[in-house]
């Protein structure tokens, strides 16, 4: 005998122990239009070049894009010194690292990922019934021994930022070849390099040159942050030819619109404006920790950064908390993100903006300090 059936369409009970994705906020403490360092987005935009192709490409919409983005996958290739056959390009990196649990895992599968990671790794793991572990870190950054002493004998994937979002800190090419070499072969490695081009080296963990070699490496890469293209939602990822065919098999029909894929291969080839874009980043990210670190005897720290951001870390209790800076900062016009959600109370995320916007968000770092 079997009870009544359900009177409402019923969810899979692993959907409602997600918690779900909450970006950064764009406005808040009485301010029509504040400045938003909430989200690691490019303050310098677009290269010009991508904008007019996207005013061009506009007249097509009409049209169905190139599923396959054969084109830009073809630049991604000359670019990187990839085969193009090996790429594959979706709805920002985002829809990639959503598929892949969905791929290769199953309810009572696990994923491993670092505990300050992305927020996206447990939601996809618990989109496809998966566990989420989170591993412990170091000092903000990844511990390679302490995720492989995570790794059970259920996990499937391991997700890896590198540099990590939201602490901004990076492990080694020596570190993640560690990595690498103390997994099973069926584990997959997913190295997420969304602010490598923030970095002088084109590959500068190894994680392209591991996905080109090993059969259980997929790299994945975004136009949504140094490119500054995230209104677009355009990434890619490449890796083993069989890892590839697989979200092939699944991602969207048409996974990037045509402007959109108009826009991405313009920006691919302003490499100059990506230069400029890096050296401003670096300049203004010196000083935003430069001066989080002089409001070190207030217990205010800068965690080192090789992204587009500082995490900076404050007292658990007291005048200057980092709920304190987050109202104090928006009620003067910056957004930024306070990450509790995160286990990181302590601490807010304060994206790097153009060079008046870092001394505009420093004059406030410290009135608010002074007034505590």
């Amino acid at each position: 005998m079997t009870g009544s059936p359900p009177t409402t369409p019923t969810p899979n009970p692993w959907i409602g122990a997600i918690t779900a994705y909450v970006p950064g906020s764009a406005t808040g403490g009485g301010h029509t239009k504040p400045v938003k360092l909430s989200s690691n987005e490019n303050p310098w935009g677009p290269s010009p070049h991508a904008i007019e192709a996207l005013r061009s490409a506009a007249g097509e919409s009409h049209r169905y894009p190139d599923g396959a983005s054969t084109a830009l996958r073809e630049k991604i290739a000359a670019l990187h010194g990839l085969d193009p056959e090996r790429i594959v390009c979706g709805t920002g990196s985002d829809e990639l690292l959503q598929l892949l649990p969905l791929i290769y895992c199953k309810p009572g599968d696990s994923v491993v990922h670092v505990r300050h990671g992305f927020m996206v790794y447990p939601i996809a793991a618990r989109r496809a019934g998966a566990e989420p572990l989170a591993a412990p870190d170091a000092a903000y950054a990844a511990d390679v021994d302490a995720i492989l002493g995570t790794v059970r004998d259920d996990t499937r994937i391991v997700f890896l930022a590198n540099p990590n979002n939201p602490t901004g800190t990076m492990i080694s090419a020596a570190d993640v070849a560690r990595l690498h070499a103390g997994l099973r072969p069926d584990v997959l490695l997913v190295m997420d390099q969304a602010y490598a081009e923030y970095l002088d080296a084109a590959d500068p963990d190894g994680g392209m040159a591991l996905a080109r070699s090993a059969p259980n490496v997929l790299a994945t890469r975004t136009f949504s942050k140094i490119y500054g293209l995230g209104g677009l939602r355009v990434g890619w990822a490449t890796g083993a030819p069989a890892v590839v065919a697989e979200l092939n098999r699944v991602r969207a029909p048409f996974p990037i619109s045509g402007p959109a894929l108009a826009a991405a291969e313009a920006a691919l080839g302003d490499q100059a404006f990506v230069a400029d874009c890096r050296a401003r980043n670096r300049v203004q990210r010196t000083l935003l920790s430069d001066a989080i670190g002089r409001l070190g005897n207030k217990g205010l720290g800068a965690v080192p950064s090789e992204a587009n951001f500082v995490l900076m870390t404050c007292p658990e209790a007291g005048p200057l908390t980092a709920e304190r800076f987050y109202i104090g900062l928006a009620a003067r016009g910056f957004m930024t993100r306070w990450l509790p959600g995160q286990g990181l109370p302590h601490a807010l995320r304060i994206s790097v903006g153009t060079e008046a916007e870092t001394a505009a968000v420093i004059a406030a770092l410290n009135a608010i300090a002074a007034s505590a």
